[in-house]
């Protein structure tokens, strides 16, 4: 009860308040004394439940016979939660997933009990027959429900990447996120046996060298945490910051830093005698990083709040040997994640984006040396946010001519470079989430 009870405490704030849930979740499992066991079971319910909750409204509207719309938030998470255990978790025995549900929904709504009660029971009755749109009368409306994405974005992964990929595309985005770490620059072996002598399960990333994968849902409990041993970074934005052929003694600038996990890696590798300064538009973001460096032990990072469109009035021309857009994008990449972003973006997002993501590369191109580089990145796979706009940026800066990134990979990485020299990764494809890097010279 305490694990389903906190999920639900979980995803309410996450729809009543438009929240992160892996920053409210992770706040919420730091202030409670469950076991390991309970602590894994919350997460996978949050993120699942948020994961499926397009199919599970679908099915819930039918159940319930009324628009989800008008039913309170809290009833909303109980309906959704119970019906997640249901179909889609089978640990989870029916009556304890009714229960709990009916439970839940007495501390906010308790007229609703047995609303949530009737809904779920008749759910278990039919649970063989749960309907899924007709895939003959309309394919598209059928993947969207049964692989619980909205449509807008099902219609344009189809364009993209035909139908057999798409499923499998959609497919991926619904599995659980792996926890990946980054140890200290080369020290993935001493890691992996530190890691070991805990007895914590992990092994070596495929493609970026100091990557490694962990069977644990709270990384930052783990042994090396507080003494800087590593930090949490998905593998893909690790190959971003080797995608930006950063060396020892370089001036680098991160506009995009928070939450650090580039911006501490460049730095770990220019080293003492270079220089990384990180910029972050929020003083929030801009504290994080500031944390982030120091927990690390990182003498060469100077942090400040700055909106990166303005960068070219706080840093002279030709100033950094690197930059780094990390821009803020739609994230559509990193869906296992972050699920509740695909219930949050909409076509008219990725437009207002974009332009965004060419006023920060319009900004912050003079700043770079020449014979520099600057790498623009998103973890989206849109051409609005992606091709678009380094097309527009390019042609709108002669001096810049567009490389390769393969050479400052890793052999194994090399694969994931596309015949424009861009690092393109794909969840379905690669096991990674879904990254985009442009590398481009200044003459």
């Amino acid at each position: 009860m305490a694990a389903r009870a906190l999920a639900a405490e979980v995803l309410l704030r996450v729809e009543r308040e438009v929240a992160h849930a892996d920053a409210v979740l992770a706040e919420a499992l730091a202030r409670t004394g469950l076991t390991p066991r309970d602590r894994g079971l919350t997460s996978r319910l949050v993120y699942g439940t948020l994961a499926w909750q397009g199919r599970l409204d679908w099915q819930l509207a039918r159940l319930a016979a009324r628009d989800l719309a008008s039913i309170d938030p809290a009833v909303r998470v109980a309906l959704r939660l119970g019906l997640y255990q249901l179909t889609l978790l089978d640990r989870v025995p029916d009556h304890a997933a009714v229960a709990t549900s009916v439970e839940i929904v007495k501390r906010h709504a308790p007229a609703a009990a047995s609303l949530v009660n009737a809904v779920l029971r008749r759910a278990i009755r039919e649970r063989a027959a749960l309907p899924l749109p007709d895939p003959t009368a309309d394919p598209t409306e059928h993947l969207a429900v049964a692989f619980s994405h909205p449509r807008w974005l099902v219609e344009r992964w189809l364009a993209r990447f035909g139908a057999g990929e798409t499923r499998a595309l959609l497919a991926t985005d619904n599995e659980a996120a792996p926890t990946v770490l980054r140890a200290r620059r080369g020290g993935r072996d001493a890691l992996l046996a530190r890691l070991a002598a805990a007895g914590i399960a992990a092994r070596a990333a495929r493609f970026a060298p100091d990557a490694v994968h962990v069977d644990a849902r709270d990384p930052h409990g783990l042994e090396g945490w507080s003494d800087g041993a590593f930090s949490v970074q998905s593998e893909a934005s690790q190959l971003v910051v080797l995608a930006l052929d950063v060396r020892p003694g370089m001036r680098v600038l991160d506009v995009c830093g928070a939450p650090g996990g580039k911006a501490t890696y460049a730095a770990e590798i220019v080293g003492e005698t270079g220089l990384l300064v990180a910029v972050d538009h929020r003083r929030r973001g801009a504290a994080t990083l500031k944390r982030a460096a120091a927990r690390l032990g990182l003498g060469n990072v100077a942090v400040t709040a700055l909106d990166a469109r303005t960068a070219g009035r706080a840093f002279r021309a030709e100033t950094f040997d690197r930059v780094l857009v990390d821009a803020p994008c739609s994230g559509l990449g990193t869906l296992r994640a972050h699920p509740e972003i695909r219930w949050r973006r909409g076509p008219t997002d990725l437009t207002r984006l974009a332009a965004t993501q060419r006023a920060m590369l319009a900004a912050v191109t003079p700043l770079v040396k020449r014979g520099g580089a600057v790498v623009y990145a998103t973890c989206t796979l849109t051409e609005e946010e992606n091709d678009g706009v380094v097309r527009a940026w390019l042609s709108s800066h002669p001096e810049l001519q567009r490389e390769t990134v393969a050479p400052s990979l890793p052999d194994a990485a090399r694969a994931l470079v596309d015949p424009e020299g861009t690092l393109v990764t794909l969840p379905h494809r690669d096991g990674l989430d879904g990254f985009f890097a442009v590398r481009a010279r200044r003459g």
